[in-house]
Order: structure tokens, then C-alpha cells, then sequence
């Protein structure tokens, strides 16, 4: 099973980031308030960034990563 990294903008223009095996299921989760708490108090405005990977422990893994950089440093993650 493929598993996704992602990137949501919120509305009051802060990242969010997650991990899904069905990133369009998770996004429309978010949207309706039943996602994660950060999302329901910000909801998302869309996904700017996605990246596969091929387990639920490597995806982990970048997603520890990721909410470590810097939110200037976040989209370039995706780039590579």
C-alpha cells in the first residue's frame, strides 16, 4: 500500500502536515472538521505539496522531518 505525505494550507495561512493512504479521503476528513484538532480549529484551503512513499514507517519518517524544517524550507522538501 502506497502511502502519502502531505502539505495543507489552512485559512489562517499556516502548513499543516500529514500522512495517508488516501490523501483525498484525509483532505475532504479536514475540510469537514473531522481530521486532525489542528485543522479543525484552522480548516485547510488546499494541498500544496504530495509525495509517495512506499510504507507507513517511511512516510513517518518524512513527516518527522518535514515539521522539523523551517516553514520557508517545507515546499522545497517536496522538490526533491
Amino acid at each position: 500500500m502506497v502511502w502519502v505525505l502531505y502539505l495543507l494550507e489552512c485559512n489562517n495561512g499556516a502548513y499543516y502536515a500529514g500522512i495517508t493512504n488516501n490523501l483525498e479521503a484525509r483532505f475532504s476528513a479536514h475540510v469537514a472538521g473531522k481530521g486532525a484538532r489542528y485543522t479543525r480549529a484552522n480548516p485547510p484551503i488546499k494541498i500544496i505539496a504530495s509525495k509517495l512513499y512506499p510504507d507507513r514507517s517511511s512516510a513517518s519518517v518524512a513527516e518527522a522531518e518535514l515539521k522539523n524544517l523551517p516553514r520557508q524550507k517545507k515546499l522545497q522538501y517536496f522538490a526533491v
